[in-house]
């Protein structure tokens, strides 16, 4: 088996030479030119599997080298190495297709797991390996309209190389599921997948959560913790909502991205992390950079690349097949029939606009389930909201529509809690009275049995 092959472009004769031999150890073939000129008559006599390339070259940039292979060897990853702390040209090059960096001076063990990941790629490239898994992955991104198809075609080229993703759209479109997917169909699909939803983390244990702490370093740290970073090495760390990060929060994770390294509270050294980065939140980040609350240079540097997900109200034709979809995975947890809807209950699912966009169909569906008789699902049975209307009180609220509340309601804990605990009484009632029999017990209270499955799991009844 021949050994793989790379092109290093570089004027600093060191660098070539330290690159030749680290990745000579790693049994690889490797090329060292200087020039822009060079590199492309190496390009031209023979195909890589890898190409580093400087960003400042004698006669030219390493953006030239880029655009080349990009057009001549679309499968050849290309690293840019870029001078200590230079985002901007990071950037630029990740902009311009590169499938990462490495910063100067370099490190070996990062250089050496960047190379790894890269020749994974380059593999899956030529295999056809990455459409492959590109098709089985993308079955769970329901909808053929041509929003859709747009974001399935934008996941499979982010797939393919390490450039930081922000994952923009409303609350409940998917943006955890894409992100996933980016992780699933690239080279880093074997490692771990780590999301953590930055608002669920208070402030004062982030530092701890993300980058580890050693033993008695504080108060309660009883042994050696290793952080997200950690964690997520060699895979993808999944930033959800990560406008709720605060600002001193803010400054660390963008030193820990730009150096791949995070130092542990109480260790003394840096810890190198091999992690790419994806971000999302429902907010307006610029809007928030622009307000001051998040920093321009953090959001600049997690932004390279944006992958906005439209709402469930601009692709209202994959409604229909969402619905389907849910509704045999519903059928498929609680063992029941199938539910299918009827000609009204779908017309009118497509003229809602669901600010809770697909976890509220979902929602929806579940409670229609619980509620019909059989099967079917008429539209009544979905309980939409109407427009400019409340929600009716005797029906559990939906996310984004939950009523709201009067200033004194005259009931300790609010309307909800007291209609919910006077449905509790009658069920825990008609439980007793029929020796916890659900069938006879949903038959006192004039219910179905799936409707009363439904409100015990509701409200928390065992």
């Amino acid at each position: 088996m021949n050994p793989q092959t790379v092109l290093v472009i570089d004027d600093e004769r060191d660098i070539r030479e330290l690159l030749t031999i680290t990745l000579g150890r790693m049994d690889l073939q490797v090329d060292a030119v200087g020039t822009v000129a060079e590199a492309r008559r190496a390009l031209g006599e023979r195909s890589y599997d890898l190409c580093f390339t400087d960003m400042r070259l004698p006669d030219g940039n390493g953006q030239e080298i880029i655009e080349l292979i990009a057009e001549n060897s679309p499968d050849t990853p290309v690293a840019m190495i870029t001078a200590y702390g230079n985002v901007d040209a990071a950037v630029n090059a990740l902009k311009a297709g590169a499938f990462d960096f490495v910063s100067k001076p370099v490190d070996i063990q990062m250089l050496r797991g960047l190379v790894r990941t890269a020749l994974r790629l380059a593999e899956e490239r030529r295999n056809g390996g990455a459409a492959a898994k590109s098709g089985d992955s993308s079955e769970r991104l329901i909808g053929d309209s041509a929003a859709m198809q747009q974001v399935r075609a934008t996941i499979g080229k982010l797939a393919r190389n390490q450039a930081p993703v922000y994952i923009a759209g409303e609350s409940g479109v998917g943006k955890e599921l894409v992100a996933r997917l980016i992780h699933e169909q690239g080279p880093r699909a074997s490692g771990p997948f780590v999301p953590v939803n930055c608002g669920a983390i208070p402030s004062e244990l982030m530092e701890s959560e993300f980058f580890g702490h050693r033993k008695g370093s504080f108060t309660g740290a009883g042994a050696d913790k290793e952080g997200l970073f950690q964690v997520a090495q060699g895979g993808t760390l999944f930033l959800d909502e990560v406008a709720e990060l605060p600002l001193h929060m803010q400054v660390k994770l963008l030193r820990a991205i730009q150096e791949k390294a995070v130092r542990p509270i109480g260790g003394r050294d840096e810890i190198p992390v091999d992690v790419r980065i994806l971000s999302a939140t429902h907010k307006n980040l610029g809007q928030l950079v622009e307000q001051g609350q998040f920093r321009q240079d953090l959001f600049y540097r997690i932004n390279v690349i944006e992958l906005r997900v439209p709402p469930l109200r601009e692709r209202r034709g994959d409604v229909a097949q969402l619905a389907a979809f849910i509704l045999q995975a519903l059928a498929g947890k609680s063992g029941d029939g199938v539910g299918h809807l009827s000609a009204t209950a779908l017309q009118a699912l497509e003229a809602y606009d669901f600010p809770g966009n697909v976890r509220e169909l979902e929602n929806i569906l579940e409670r229609a389930m619980a509620m019909c008789d059989g099967t079917s699902i008429d539209a009544t049975d979905l309980m939409l909201p109407q427009r400019g209307n409340r929600p009716s009180q005797d029906m559990p609220p939906l996310p984004g529509h939950e009523p709201a509340m009067p200033a004194a309601t005259g009931v300790d804990g609010g309307l909800d809690d007291y209609i919910s605990n006077l449905e509790r009484t009658a069920i825990v009632k008609a439980l007793e009275e029929s020796r916890y029999n659900k069938t006879a017990a949903a038959r006192k209270l004039g219910i179905t049995f799936r409707a009363l499955r439904y409100k015990l799991k509701k409200l928390g009844i065992d």
